[in-house]
């Protein structure tokens, strides 16, 4: 049975004093500035209603918006579900295929394909052969982006075939198989836009942005011309907290509904395993961990991105935590910003909380 989180706090975003005499995060600051975590741009947290710390580095400021990469995939989430919400969409057992009658006949023509649905490419479960994580996928992010259409590309990909090492669809918790694939939540991205008639970039404007008093965030668009859904999208830390609160606030905002509470809560069931080996999970393109810190099991849902990228939302502390980075294609990029968030926020919200 999958797991779900009933997320009941109900709280806006107001601005405070800063809280920072907690040892912990005096301590996080220093350790920043003396580079011991290194190419760090901000980390902001706010806490049952308020901000208790914030700061930016390496040349950063409230005002910096920041690319943090593939957490924007958890943004193209937010989109589908909105396209949900205004009944432009059914609901998420939709195939794909009848979306882009355009892009036919498809190539590596296979039956299987008119089976994918928007939930296979929002768990990452698609039957498609596309995984970031492999270079010799042929549906690799890197091969999309020198190819002018991007949803071609990724639909004219072949079936993909279960490596002895890696768990099939059966055999795995959930009953899917994960495979991180970038060019699939280009395919969400593109279906929001043709079912709104608009730009993706205009929409999620008027749907979420300005109801959340979030100014023109930074997008990029396809050659063809198709709103960016898997990442690269720019907004600020203080942007970002208000998307946690909205997440965590069963979708309204400042007394307006925004989002429905059924997307947030299918947006934070675990569907599928993203990686087996550090048990990590994943709901709708929302990242899912559990951190154990001393004795208790802290769950965190996450956007997240290259360079160590997040914004951690965290219910059971009534929390939002924002962590920036420019420490992009390292091999300590997540490592330091999850020991920022286990190693100095949350004990600090829990002294705070007491």
């Amino acid at each position: 049975m999958k797991k779900r989180f009933s997320l009941s706090l109900i709280f806006g975003l107001s601005i405070s004093a800063h809280a920072t005499d907690n040892l912990q995060l005096k301590t996080l600051t220093e350790q920043i500035n003396q580079n011991d975590f290194k190419q760090m741009t901000s980390v902001v947290v706010s806490h049952k209603n308020k901000v208790v710390y914030e700061k930016y580095f390496n040349g950063s400021n409230a005002q910096s918006k920041h690319n943090m990469r593939s957490a924007s995939k958890s943004i193209t989430s937010i989109a589908v579900g909105l396209a949900i919400k205004d009944g432009l969409i059914k609901n998420v057992q939709q195939p794909v295929l009848p979306f882009f009658k355009d892009k036919m006949p498809l190539g590596n023509p296979d039956s299987r394909k008119f089976k994918i649905t928007l939930e296979d490419l929002l768990t990452m479960s698609s039957s498609l052969e596309c995984d970031d994580w492999n270079n010799a996928s042929r549906g690799n992010e890197e091969r999309m982006y020198i190819i002018e259409d991007w949803s071609k590309f990724i639909l004219d990909l072949p079936i993909r075939g279960t490596a002895p090492w890696r768990k099939t669809p059966e055999k795995s918790k959930y009953g899917r198989a994960a495979y991180y694939c970038t060019g699939g939540v280009q395919i969400l991205a593109d279906i929001v836009e043709r079912v709104t008639g608009q730009k993706m970039s205009e929409y999620l404007q008027t749907k979420l942005f300005n109801p959340l008093n979030i100014k023109s965030p930074e997008h990029s668009f396809t050659p063809l011309g198709v709103t960016v859904g898997g990442g690269g999208m720019g907004l600020t830390s203080r942007d970002w907290l208000k998307l946690g609160q909205l997440m965590m606030s069963n979708g309204t905002y400042n007394g307006k509904k925004i989002l429905s509470k059924k997307w947030i809560d299918d947006s934070f069931t675990r569907h599928t395993v993203m990686d087996e080996n550090r048990n990590v999970e994943y709901g709708y393109l929302w990242w899912i961990n559990d951190f154990k810190i001393g004795d208790k099991t802290i769950t965190t849902f996450a956007a997240s991105g290259n360079g160590g990228n997040y914004m951690f939302m965290i219910p059971e502390l009534g929390a939002q935590v924002v962590i920036t980075s420019i420490a992009y294609n390292t091999n300590y990029m997540h490592q330091q910003s999850q020991k920022i968030l286990t190693d100095h926020v949350i004990p600090a919200l829990i002294e705070h909380s007491n």
